[in-house]
């Protein structure tokens, strides 16, 4: 039996920064990471994806990313493979977590791949695993190729006709960008609005420290202005960062309204309006996390209750990377590290087993 002090779940940036700070503390722990190789989950992406945060945004602690300018998401991902190896992580990749649950010994870690157990586990994978998609999506015509922005990668993908791109958020205007080179494409949805100045210009890389100050500190779940900007963020589409609503004009892209029905197998706009001619759907519709493995009752509504990353009433486990976990930060990297080293400080009052009881660790 794999017996940890710490069973990290997720190899991505958020089970890497975790990783960091347990060995820093000379904890005894391991990182099972699902994909087979670290980094997949940013090289799984769409080809052309790329952040929007610089260097000094884009770096795990310890360790700057070596770029000059916003990563891809290929330099991402091997930015988090040279960063698990630089600081000698103990990630077993291709490890894919089938069952958490808890017993007289502390919790048990079900993988492909045998059992664990662990006084403490810290979940920091797949906060956007599951994608999201309307119940109607089923009724469409079979003829129209229908993918998730999880599942694009590049315009290959695309069938002839009209592409139709629902969502209208940074994932959704990256891939009608596109599309639009080769395709006729819609937009469909409420526009989330957009920042002001061009991130990529001098003048807007002077406003984003003042950007990544109010994300880290102004918009968090202690201030009224960052609760109210949590009950606002349900239903709505992240604020488009790169892209702008002029840059969609300009290429040809042409806007539309929600998409909230089918007929006849065809896309109905809330006006009522049948979109013809379809030969593709992309939704660009948010993505949820995978929790399914977690056999204990730590759910409500369907999500997880936590505080501040802490399970409620489920002592030593915890969670990293949600969106809004403490802040708008810390569902993207510049919030990880505050994160992490709040829960390294709750992990020395788990009490789920005797700090006496004898420990034998596998060290594969």
């Amino acid at each position: 039996m794999n017996r940890f002090g710490t069973v990290v779940i997720g190899g991505g940036q958020a089970g890497l920064v975790m990783g960091y700070h347990l060995k820093r503390r000379g904890e005894d722990f391991v990182i099972l990471e699902g994909h087979p190789r670290i980094g997949d989950s940013w090289r799984r992406r769409y080809d052309s994806l790329r952040l929007f945060s610089p260097p000094r945004y884009a770096s795990l602690p310890g360790l700057p990313i070596p770029v000059d300018d916003c990563p891809t998401r290929d330099e991402m991902g091997d930015y988090l493979e040279q960063y698990a190896a630089h600081f000698e992580l103990p990630v077993r990749a291709g490890v894919r977590v089938t069952r958490v649950s808890r017993d007289a010994e502390g919790f048990r870690v079900e993988t492909d791949e045998g059992e664990y157990l662990a006084d403490q586990v810290i979940v920091a994978g797949g906060s956007h695993a599951v994608p999201q998609r309307p119940a109607f999506a089923s009724e469409l015509d079979p003829a129209i190729r229908q993918l998730h922005s999880l599942e694009y990668r590049n315009p290959e993908q695309l069938a002839d006709g009209t592409v139709l791109v629902v969502g209208a958020a940074n994932s959704g205007t990256d891939i009608a960008l596109e599309a639009v080179k080769t395709h006729r494409t819609l937009l469909a949805g409420r526009h989330p609005g957009q920042v002001p100045v061009d991130i990529d210009s001098g003048r807007g890389r002077m406003m984003l420290p003042i950007v990544m100050f109010v994300f880290r500190h102004v918009l968090t779940r202690r201030t009224p202005m960052g609760r109210k900007a949590l009950a606002e963020r349900e239903g709505h589409g992240v604020t488009l960062v790169r892209n702008k609503l002029a840059d969609l004009d300009a290429a040809g892209v042409v806007a539309t309204s929600r998409i909230e029905s089918v007929r006849d197998g065809q896309p109905v706009t809330a006006e009522g309006d049948i979109l013809p001619d379809v030969g593709t759907v992309v939704w660009c519709t948010g993505s949820g996390p995978d929790h399914s493995f977690l056999d204990l009752p730590v759910f409500e509504g369907g999500r997880v209750r936590h505080e501040r990353g802490v399970a409620t009433g489920e002592p030593g486990l915890m969670f990293l990377g949600l969106e809004f976990q403490f802040a708008v930060a810390s569902g993207t990297i510049q919030g990880l590290d505050r994160d992490a080293r709040y829960l390294l400080r709750q992990l020395r009052q788990n009490t789920v087993r005797s700090a006496s009881r004898p420990v034998t660790v596998d060290r594969r």
